[in-house]
Formats: structure tokens, C-alpha cells, sequence
């Protein structure tokens, strides 16, 4: 398995990742050990880089990367989100709305560091930008988390060109995931472009499947 960079970020990831969302969360039930199994077997062979949300679920699914990843600390990258906002019900859920106030991103941080089972969230994405929350404010927020030791790097999905300066003028931006398919190709029009260009904006690595 190949390794690539992520920009000037210094993180390290191999040439294919793991989406995990559907492996406790999705169409149908899946075998909590037949999934840890799995990834087991992604590392073997070479899989390094592992994508998961509290959305998924809600919260299974980091909870079961965090138990299969736990005995490869320090091997493999585990990235993760926030940006959606809690039902008493439900819990996150897309359907339920936003919410990337800087409060809440540390209060999710938090708890994901729990699931996961680590010190650190390898990669932390905004889920998905929240117009009601300058994304200064949100850049902010994981700024801070990162000087805390609590998240090493900074993330956005699904975000325009200048959501992405802005965010990486208070926060350089590690990765970028946006659907990019033979079927959906706009971000080659603005955000492409801005990525390895721009001055000072690091080279984002882009998931070429949606979601």
C-alpha cells in the first residue's frame, strides 16, 4: 500500500482510506465482530487512514472504529466530525439541523476522544458548513483544541472556495471531503483551483466518493 501526504501538514496516510459510516449504521444490521474483523484485516493490509462521524449511528460507529482500532494506537490515522446538532431523542442527526458553535465542537471533541479510545482525533472535519456560525469561529474552536492536545488536525467537507480560505487564514486546513465522481464534478470549477494555488493554502486531499 502507498502512503501520500496530506499538503505541508506532515500527516501521513495511505493511498486508500476506509469510510466506516455503514459498517453499524445504514441499510441493514450488520455483525459487530464480523465488522472488527474487517478492520483488522484493512490494516493488514496496509490501510492506514479510517473515516467515521458521531452522526453514524448515532455514536455506534465511532464506538466500534474505537474498539477495533484501539490495539494499532499510534499506526493508523482515524479522522472524525462534528457540526450537527443533538435531538434528546435521537441524537445527532442531519434531519435535526446544524450546530458548529465553537462550545459545541469542544463538547463533541470530547466525547469522541472517548469513543475512540485516543488522546488525540487524528483529523477533525466540519461536517457540514453551518451558515449561522462564521467558519473564523469554527477555525477557532479546533485551533484552540489543537493547542489542548486534543485534535492534531483541522478538516472541512463539503466547502466552497472561500469557506476554505477563510477557515485556513485562522487554522491551516489538513483535508478536504467533497464528493468528486465522473457524476459530480463542480469542484473542479473554484475549489480545486484554490487548493494547491493559492498562496499559503496547503494541497487538500479530496474523497473522490460521496459520503
Amino acid at each position: 500500500m502507498q502512503n501520500r501526504k496530506l499538503g505541508n501538514s506532515g500527516l501521513e496516510v495511505s493511498a486508500f482510506g476506509l469510510g466506516c459510516m455503514r459498517m453499524s449504521f445504514g441499510d441493514k444490521p450488520t455483525d459487530k465482530q464480523e465488522m472488527i474483523d474487517f478492520l483488522h484485516a484493512a490494516v493488514d493490509q496496509g490501510v492506514t487512514f479510517f473515516d467515521t462521524a458521531k452522526v453514524y449511528g448515532p455514536f455506534t460507529n465511532e464506538e466500534l472504529v474505537g474498539e477495533a482500532l484501539e490495539p494499532y494506537k499510534g499506526k493508523v490515522i482515524i479522522a472524525t466530525k462534528f457540526g450537527f446538532k443533538h435531538d434528546p431523542v435521537r441524537g445527532p442527526h442531519p434531519s435535526v439541523g446544524l450546530d458548529s458553535r465553537p462550545e459545541q465542537i469542544k463538547r463533541v471533541a470530547e466525547a469522541s476522544l472517548k469513543r475512540l479510545r485516543v488522546e488525540a482525533i487524528d483529523l477533525f472535519y466540519q461536517h457540514r458548513p453551518d451558515p449561522n456560525v462564521p467558519i473564523e469561529d469554527v477555525a477557532g474552536a479546533v485551533k484552540d483544541l489543537i493547542q489542548a492536545g486534543k485534535v492534531k488536525h483541522f478538516g472541512l467537507s463539503e466547502s466552497t472556495a472561500d469557506t476554505i480560505r477563510r477557515a485556513h487564514a485562522v487554522q491551516p486546513v489538513t483535508a478536504l471531503q467533497n464528493e468528486y465522481s465522473l457524476w459530480y464534478r463542480n469542484i473542479e470549477e473554484a475549489v480545486l483551483p484554490t487548493c494547491p494555488n493559492a498562496d499559503n493554502l496547503v494541497i487538500f486531499d479530496v474523497a473522490c466518493v460521496q459520503e
